[in-house]
């Protein structure tokens, strides 16, 4: 021991477990690769770090799926969430956290996935240029455990990162990323009454003043924005008003801290909306999320590579691996509140469905791993469309096909049948 390191003590990690496929993360992306790869003959493991399934759009407390793929899974997600509703809300995209968390697991499940929860993935296991394993903590210890595929659906690319994939972190231009937010959900709200402004660029005029500049003007900075979004249970909203800009949300210290901030705004933003938002007079905080929402780290560059004009041009790629895709340009003011200048959300302009190419879900020059979800091969601005939850999940679902063709033919993932894939992805 000197005054900055330690050195650990040498020791043989129990192999835990060996699967065709392991999937780390079990967000929206996660959930579909590993109930995919299962459902085409994969043994599988799905590894979360949280206490249940689904990460932001459960954990993370998700008013609800915004944008559109065409994916049979993400559909059957929607219907069997629905089914759950006991308020029969008419709005299938709406999410109901509790109820999303236990159709994940009965999907799981039916599927025959092998569910390990409170457990970080913590180190990837290479061999030869290509990734063989993962390596775990919890509270049963250090362990490893072998696939022969690996699915890096943890957002962040943790997997990948740890085994060495290239990747640029945020924008190009200046490493800056996108804000962190704690979403929460209010009682006590006057549905009747009640505005719910879902974009940046909604305005709403009050007897006190628009909603939006008063935001900017008196919540605490980097606050300033309204969004607000009704739920499957009357009377209750969920709240996207938290915020925090200038952290990197790859270090645990800067979590905490964007944790901390959010937190700090909660209360001012309750009591900003009891004094100034119709139908919010008597409200109050009845939960928030256990996941900080990040929005963007580490882009990894894959075999292809998805851009903002393939997006605007609707391209079409004959290799597709999602097709379908449509959202905005998500992008949030990296230096405050509302929309950044690059960002469109209300007023995009581009209606028709793109697709991702089945080489951005595959890293250059490493073997044994897709990207599943955020953390694929696109650019800033790319990937502040592609990361809208029904997109990852259809992202997912390309991973778990291809999981599985991999496994079952014996070959390279670089190298499956696109044509096979397609015809997984299209129920053929």
């Amino acid at each position: 021991m000197n005054n900055k390191f330690i050195t650990e003590k040498a020791k043989q990690l129990e192999i835990a477990g060996e699967y065709d496929v392991i999937v780390a993360g079990s967000g929206p992306s996660g959930f579909s690769a590993a109930v995919t790869a299962a459902r085409n003959g994969a043994k599988t493991l799905i590894i979360e770090s949280q206490s249940s399934i689904g990460g932001i759009s459960t954990s993370g407390l998700m008013s609800h799926f915004t944008g559109r793929v065409n994916s049979r899974l993400y559909d059957e997600i929607l219907r069997r969430a629905h089914e759950k509703d006991l308020f029969d809300c008419s709005d299938k995209a709406k999410i109901d956290p509790e109820l999303l968390k236990n159709t994940y697991i009965e999907m799981l499940r039916e599927a025959g996935v092998d569910i390990l929860l409170y457990t970080f993935v913590c180190d990837a296991i290479t061999e030869n240029g290509s990734v063989i394993g993962v390596i775990t903590e919890s509270k049963s210890g250090r362990c490893a455990y072998l696939s022969r595929v690996l699915v890096d659906a943890t957002g962040d690319g943790d997997v990948a990162y740890h085994a060495g994939a290239e990747y640029f972190l945020g924008r190009e231009s200046d490493r800056k990323m996108q804000p962190a937010t704690l979403m929460f959900k209010l009682g006590g709200v006057d549905m009747t009454r009640a505005v719910l402004p879902p974009s940046f660029e909604t305005t709403v005029d009050t007897e006190k003043g628009e909603l939006q500049a008063l935001a900017q003007k008196l919540l605490p900075f980097p606050a300033g924005h309204v969004l607000l979004y009704s739920s499957t249970i009357p009377g209750i909203v969920t709240c996207n008003m938290t915020n925090c800009i200038d952290i990197d949300g790859t270090k645990a210290e800067d979590l905490t801290r964007a944790e901390l901030v959010c937190r700090s705004q909660m209360e001012p933003i309750v009591a900003f909306l009891r004094e100034y938002a119709p139908g919010y007079e008597n409200c109050y905080i009845i939960s928030a999320a256990s996941v900080l929402g990040v929005r963007e780290t580490r882009h990894f560059k894959g075999i292809k590579q998805l851009t903002e004009e393939d997006i605007l041009c609707a391209r079409q790629f004959d290799d597709w691996a999602v097709r379908g895709a449509w959202f905005n340009f998500d992008v949030h003011n990296m230096s405050g509140a509302s929309l950044d200048r690059t960002g469109v959300q209300k007023h995009f302009g581009q209606a028709n469905g793109y697709t991702i190419p089945y080489g951005c879900l595959v890293p250059e020059k490493l073997g044994g791993l897709l990207l599943s979800g955020r953390n694929i091969s696109g650019t800033h601005m790319a990937h502040s469309n592609f990361r809208a939850m029904p997109i990852c999940a259809g992202i997912g679902e390309a991973c778990g096909a291809a999981a599985a063709i991999a496994v079952n033919d014996n070959l390279e993932l670089a190298d499956i049948n696109i044509d096979k894939l397609h015809e997984i992805l299209e129920g053929n």
